[in-house]
């Protein structure tokens, strides 16, 4: 009865239990909060820790000599997420300065709309896409996090940010990937954990959100989250149409913002102190983006997926036959 009910709802795997934890996190954390293994898994403490597996697991079934395919559908999606991402941030931070326009920031804008959900990504192909799509995975967990906005701002003048913070991200993608080429039987035992940690990844990240940022973020939370979703997925997705030649449902499977990316304004306000004074403002406004997103990218795939088509929902035969020719 539960599989079925998250079976009907886009990315519900990954949806369902992190808008739980969100509601939990919201009107009764201690429930979770009562230490020891329950806290560890059931919160917020150990979404870092489900991530990472969850990457080393994906990165196992990454083989070296399917990388090109995996690396050119999935690097459109992830530089074409950071340059529509970075651009409207840097142009905003150029042009109105720190306080940014209409009260968002170029630390929230680029916090926002550079990040995508990973976790909702890969829900989306399960139900979607196929198998290139699902390994591309592990390249957006580089846009999952603080990286590619330390890069959007250092790069635009707008940081200081130093270089080894860059590095962290990958660590688990790569011991994973060398691993799983090395040893084939280890990689066909690791490959499903991958899916079977989406409701655990989600329900961590869910109970590092709390519903009432969509109220502290106010009109500009959503406006970010409008922005993440709608302007940066449309870009997304005709970079996806045109360059890899998909029909798109993978272009608004990353245009959400990623349950990390709340802690993104606090991390670059540590690396710079002159965003100190902003990242309060911008982590609620973040946090409401993150929510927001997380209900509409999905429905909008969904429907995208099933007009124009998909692997798993063809519009006809021959488009059925060169799914099958790129899979």
């Amino acid at each position: 009865m539960i599989m079925r009910f998250l079976k009907k709802i886009p990315a519900g795997m990954m949806v369902v239990p992190m808008l739980l934890g969100a509601v939990i996190n919201t009107f009764i954390p201690e429930v979770t909060n009562i230490g020891s293994f329950t806290t560890a898994i059931f919160t917020s403490a150990g979404a870092n820790t489900a991530i990472g597996i969850q990457l080393f697991c994906l990165g196992t079934t990454l083989r070296f000599r399917e990388m090109g395919g995996v690396v050119k559908r999935g690097g459109v999606l992830v530089l074409s997420k950071f340059v529509i991402g970075a651009a409207i941030g840097i142009v905003v931070g150029k042009v109105f300065g720190p306080t940014g326009l209409l009260g968002l920031s170029s630390l929230a804008i680029i916090s926002a709309v550079t990040n995508s959900n990973g976790s909702i990504y890969l829900a989306l192909m399960n139900s979607y896409g196929d198998k290139v799509d699902q390994a591309a995975m592990p390249l957006l967990a580089i846009n999952d996090g603080p990286m590619l906005t330390m890069i959007a701002m250092g790069l635009g003048g707008l940081a200081d940010i130093p270089f080894m913070a860059l590095v962290a991200a990958i660590g688990p993608i790569l011991v994973g990937m060398i691993l799983g080429n090395i040893d084939k039987d280890l990689s066909d035992f690791l490959a499903p954990a991958g899916s079977i940690l989406l409701p655990f990844v989600g329900f961590c990240l869910g109970s590092g959100m709390n519903l009432t940022n969509i109220v502290k973020g106010g009109a500009q939370g959503i406006l970010l989250g409008l922005i993440t979703c709608f302007i940066g997925g449309a870009f997304i997705v005709l970079c996806d149409r045109f360059i890899s030649r998909r029909p798109g449902y993978a272009g608004w499977a990353v245009a959400t913002t990623a349950g990390n990316a709340v802690a993104v304004p606090a991390v670059i306000a540590g690396a710079d102190q002159s965003w100190a004074a902003y990242a309060d403002v911008a982590t609620s406004q973040v946090a409401a983006s993150a929510i927001l997103t997380a209900i509409l990218v999905p429905i909008i795939t969904s429907w995208w997926a099933k007009k124009y088509g998909c692997p798993q929902f063809p519009k006809d035969e021959a488009q059925k036959a060169l799914f099958e020719k790129q899979a």
